[in-house]
């Protein structure tokens, strides 16, 4: 039954911090398991209002990046946290709106003289990408600051890689980390392209909360299951006919073909706002936080049916984040 604009937004009232960048990075200062979303827009195409995608969990005084969309570094910031203090990151697939910002961490991360360990989780073909930017990085750390008879700096000194599969699970600072694949890839099974790559998404159970990060993803069955009874569940979420009318608008040349494959891969690889509810519905989430949005904005009149339509099937607490909320 749709609900009235007034009674949703009530209803998601207790969830959102409604934290300004300063009062996220308070609250976040005991790593509680704070998940804070440092950019939700969906990419590629880059917006005035919302950065990249990308998260900091803060948890058990370690600080996570759950992908790093371009301007990951700045808006972690903002958040209070600096490259160095980064313990951990997690990918959940190798588009470059969510892996985009990985070279500023890791050359930030060095210039500020970060020593300790960090690891990065990902999907297979992590290590090819994180080989790669380490090797873009040489000319850059081998000059360093300029100054003559400076001792070299190993600028892949404590960084190491873990490639996940579907089912993997890996224990860290305290919490237990399951990914599933998702749906955001569709290569025929048996395909090299299905073995060589996967779109996870991750289940992140804390002692006393668990988050789930769909990542990007179309319907799926195993994403269900991952977030069965979860507490936070952050999906993403695309006015799918909006977003074809854009990118139509925005090349008007483009080849049939070509807009036929974009069309298959948005309705096919994302997630609506009917099938955000009926996901978190079948889950039964405590609470739903939507990110890696792309429709309209909080004023414009369509906001309202993207509530409606997910309410239609789930009655939990929801929200449309922005970037630097926190939860």
């Amino acid at each position: 039954m749709m609900k009235e604009f007034t009674q949703l937004l009530a209803a998601t009232a207790a969830l959102s911090l409604s934290l300004t960048p300063a009062t996220a990075q308070d609250a976040a200062q005991d790593g509680d398991g704070t998940w804070i979303t440092l950019g939700t827009a969906a990419g590629p195409v880059t917006s005035s209002t919302r950065s990249q995608p990308a998260n900091l969990l803060r948890f058990g005084g370690r600080d996570y990046l759950v992908d790093v969309g371009d301007g990951a570094a700045g808006q972690s910031g903002k958040a209070g946290v600096q490259t160095k203090m980064i313990d951990g990151i997690f990918l959940s697939h190798l588009h470059f709106d969510h892996t985009a910002g990985l070279m500023g961490i890791l050359g930030l991360r060095f210039q500020t003289n970060g020593s300790d360990p960090l690891t990065i989780y990902g999907p297979p073909g992590t290590q090819h990408l994180v080989d790669g930017i380490l090797t873009a990085m040489e000319p850059g750390a081998t000059a360093n600051y300029g100054v003559a008879g400076a001792a070299p700096v190993d600028h892949r000194a404590g960084i190491r890689v873990v490639e996940l599969r579907d089912g993997d699970s890996v224990e860290t600072g305290g919490m237990t980390v399951t990914v599933r694949q998702n749906t955001h890839y569709s290569f025929p099974k048996g395909s090299e392209l299905a073995d060589r790559f996967e779109s996870l998404s991750y289940r992140f159970d804390l002692p006393d909360r668990s988050i789930v990060y769909t990542g990007d993803t179309g319907p799926s069955d195993a994403v269900e299951q991952l977030a069965s009874g979860a507490d936070l569940l952050v999906v993403e979420m695309m006015d799918i006919p909006l977003t074809i009318e854009r990118l139509l608008e925005a090349n008007p040349g483009i080849p049939a073909a070509v807009s036929r494959a974009m069309q298959s891969h948005l309705a096919d690889h994302h997630l609506s706002p009917t099938q955000v509810g009926d996901l978190a519905a079948r889950a039964d989430v405590g609470s739903v936080v939507v990110t890696h949005f792309s429709g309209w904005e909080k004023n414009q009149p369509a906001h309202m049916r993207y509530l409606e339509e997910i309410a239609e099937t789930y009655d939990g607490a929801f929200l449309i984040a922005d970037d630097m909320d926190a939860f």
